[in-house]
């Protein structure tokens, strides 16, 4: 019996994208179908290629194709096609940047950095082009904390600033600007400019992802990024204790009220598992964040541990998701990034143009 193409199509689109809650083919996902023979060949061509379910989705797909009468083999290739967010009305786009995504928090020391250095290498890993820029004017860490501290700011032939690279992502930040412990002593208008520079005079190339790590509260910093920049949405980042939290929430009370789409919370420092004992310690208390989300009707993005090797692995230059084996600190990392790369992609579907781009 001969398998036709529509039979494939149909079957295929039995099979929902589980965030957008369409079947693969009305969503266009399926590219290169090829009949050769009873043999099958087809792209899915997924939103991220962060997507967490991907390997659930191909072989879900191979199964049910496999099982078609006529069928002897099935060959998937998956593929990623990252999508520009919109742009809203008045707010400027950075050519070549898919999705700005702003991480911030209430107050400092709660590891947001660490936390944006994680996220970046961690979609890095899973084939996408990622850029940070450090807009903590006041203390940034970056540097440290992706081993470029002693980058000095570089100008190209075009007068753009030339951003540093490393472990595979470009990085621009403030702490270029001042040498080694000198403090940058600004008011709100050069802050203001500082940052406008380091987005639309950075040579940021061609970038799926660039992760803004903002300094704490909601200053002048928050205030130009969210009211002129076309941001993806904003992730807060917060420790469990109420002190914290309280704070966190009226930085992303800031978000929303400048029209800035919140991607999720995330709770960090959630807990301690001791070295010795192995019992587990609440050291902030824990799952405030989460049920601060679920109270907001906002995303949950997951929960990271007070652990000493994320701050040896800060201090060294080398993000933890790089050099850490498949521990379940290593296992919380990968769900908070399987998690925002969804949002990303739910928040940027229904742009009409998306940039295609391929990873195997």
């Amino acid at each position: 019996m001969m398998i036709t193409q529509e039979q494939i199509l149909e079957t295929l689109n039995q099979i929902q994208d589980p965030d957008l809650h369409q079947g693969l083919v009305s969503l266009g996902f399926i590219k290169n179908l090829k009949i050769e023979g009873g043999v099958v060949s087809f792209d899915i061509n997924l939103t991220t290629p962060a997507c967490p379910v991907k390997d659930v989705m191909k072989a879900e797909a191979e199964r049910r194709v496999s099982e078609l009468p006529g069928v002897e083999e099935v060959n998937v290739n998956m593929t990623a096609e990252v999508r520009k967010s919109p742009y809203p009305s008045g707010k400027s786009p950075i050519p070549g940047i898919r999705n700005i995504v702003a991480i911030g928090s209430g107050k400092g020391g709660v590891g947001k950095s660490a936390v944006t250095t994680n996220i970046a290498c961690g979609f890095v890993k899973r084939g996408a082009r990622v850029g940070i820029l450090d807009a903590d004017i006041y203390g940034p860490s970056v540097p440290i904390m992706m081993g470029v501290n002693k980058e000095k700011v570089r100008i190209n032939k075009d007068k753009k600033i030339l951003p540093a690279e490393s472990h595979g992502v470009k990085i621009m930040s403030m702490g270029f600007l001042a040498e080694g412990d000198q403090p940058l002593i600004w008011r709100g208008p050069m802050a203001h400019k500082a940052l406008q520079q380091c987005l639309f005079d950075v040579a940021w190339g061609e970038l799926d992802y660039l992760f803004v790590d903002l300094p704490p509260g909601t200053g002048d910093v928050h205030l130009t990024l969210s009211e002129s920049i076309a941001l993806a949405g904003a992730v807060i980042v917060s420790t469990p204790q109420d002190v914290g939290l309280m704070i966190s929430r009226k930085t992303l009370r800031m978000f929303q009220k400048t029209q800035v789409r919140i991607l999720g919370l995330l709770e960090n420092m959630s807990y301690h598992i001791c070295s010795k004992c192995q019992s587990r310690e609440e050291i902030f208390g824990s799952g405030t964040v989460k049920n601060s989300a679920k109270e907001l009707d906002l995303p949950y993005l997951g929960e990271i541990p007070l652990d000493v090797r994320i701050r040896k692995a800060s201090d060294n230059g080398i993000p933890l998701v790089l050099q850490e084996p498949k521990t379940e600190l290593h296992k919380a990392y990968e769900d908070i990034i399987g998690h925002l790369a969804q949002e990303v992609s739910i928040a940027s579907y229904n742009e009409p143009t998306p940039y295609r781009e391929t990873w195997k």
